[in-house]
């Protein structure tokens, strides 16, 4: 017998109690599904995403693997021993080896002026004359009584040859013919000063006194300059005077003539050190050809020290110098998968020294015969490949003046 329970007459959704308990048991069943269903595709999602990159990054890395840039042209040198020039600068000043402002040892009148300006003149030429009336006069004097003291002298030592004269007189004879010719000598001294002369041969400067002026003794006539050879005077530190002798070459450089050298030697060096710059002067004599150089100019001068034993040297224009240090990119051959060689250029650093002639001296991190990059180096990266111009190199500039 099957009992079937109704609703009451105030329920009027006729829903029996046995309905409501099946639905809330599928419920449960359909979320179930439902989350599996999203999780399955949040999987599917990420795998996707997962897949695409891991595709992505494959694909980037076969590009770049066969699309290589193409080699960076460039021009290269190889390193080399040499023996280089072992040079000492130094900066000074020249000076003439005869050089005098022209004065009048006596005071006197200008009558007449012997000389032009700027002329060269030899040792003994007349510049000057001053007025010396007075003393030609003085001169004609004592000659006159030089010649009648002689004529006395002459008388006296006859009478005492006969022995009628008396020696007394032959004396007082011979003193005042000494005499006279003394006072001639004396007068001719004073009228040679007044004649005044070029004391060696040299260039004259400017003119600095005129006809009629009276000029006092140690006034400034004109300068006289000897420019066939000149001084070159400049100093060197305490630490570099021990390399320094006697006889070594000097080359001198002045600004006024860039690019041409004055060949000289060194005659003197200072034998005490000045305790305040702790600098030792050294005089070399230069000779001045064409007398071109002056007194007075700004000289840049070298040393010629003896040889150094061989060093390893690259251009110049091979070193990059950074705050970071110096160096040079280094050609290297690399074999390939396909057995094939390549350059590539890798950045070493160096350790550098002097810098002679447009070559510097590599005192660390190359040897002997290594290649590096000498023109091109701007577009180069460290492990970038490379190749090798078969065009020469540009020259060096022409050397600049010595600074």
């Amino acid at each position: 017998m099957t009992v079937t329970r109704e609703g009451s007459a105030g329920d009027k959704s006729g829903v029996s109690t046995h309905d409501i308990g099946e639905k809330s048991h599928a419920r449960p069943v359909h979320m179930k599904r439902w989350f599996i269903i999203v999780g399955l595709l949040l999987a599917l999602l990420v795998g996707a995403l997962v897949g695409f990159n891991t595709f992505r990054a494959h694909k980037i890395k076969e590009f770049f693997a066969n699309n290589k840039p193409p080699p960076v042209t460039i021009s290269a040198v190889e390193a080399k021993s040499e023996v280089l020039p072992n040079l000492q600068r130094a900066v000074g000043s020249l000076a003439a080896v005869h050089q005098v402002n022209v004065t009048s040892d006596v005071n006197g009148r200008i009558t007449d002026i012997l000389f032009t300006a700027g002329s060269h003149v030899v040792k003994g030429t007349p510049l000057v004359q001053l007025f010396d009336k007075p003393d030609q006069g003085d001169l004609a004097s004592y000659k006159a009584q030089a010649t009648v003291a002689r004529l006395a002298l002459d008388r006296a030592k006859q009478l005492a040859a006969r022995q009628v004269g008396p020696q007394v007189t032959v004396d007082q004879a011979q003193a005042a013919f000494d005499q006279a010719n003394a006072g001639i000598a004396k007068t001719e001294a004073i009228i040679s000063q007044k004649l005044v002369r070029a004391p060696f041969d040299g260039v004259l400067g400017v003119r600095q006194v005129e006809v009629g002026q009276f000029l006092t003794a140690g006034t400034q006539i004109v300068s006289l300059t000897d420019l066939s050879t000149l001084f070159a005077n400049f100093t060197v530190t305490e630490k570099d005077s021990g390399r320094l002798k006697v006889g070594q070459t000097v080359r001198v450089s002045v600004d006024a003539y860039p690019g041409k050298e004055f060949d000289g030697r060194i005659t003197t060096i200072e034998p005490q050190i000045a305790t305040d710059t702790r600098n030792i002067r050294v005089q070399a004599t230069i000779n001045n050809p064409g007398d071109i150089l002056k007194p007075g100019m700004f000289a840049n001068v070298i040393v010629v020290l003896p040889d150094k034993p061989a060093v390893v040297t690259v251009p110049e224009t091979a070193v990059e110098y950074t705050l970071y240090g110096d160096s040079v990119y280094l050609i290297k051959e690399k074999k390939e998968e396909d057995g094939k060689t390549s350059l590539t250029a890798e950045r070493t650093f160096v350790r550098t020294g002097d810098r002679i002639n447009g070559r510097a001296v590599i005192e660390k991190g190359l040897k002997p015969g290594d290649k590096v990059a000498a023109v091109g180096q701007l577009k180069l990266q460290s492990g970038a490949a490379v190749e090798i111009s078969k065009d020469p190199l540009p020259p060096i500039p022409e050397k600049p003046p010595l600074n």
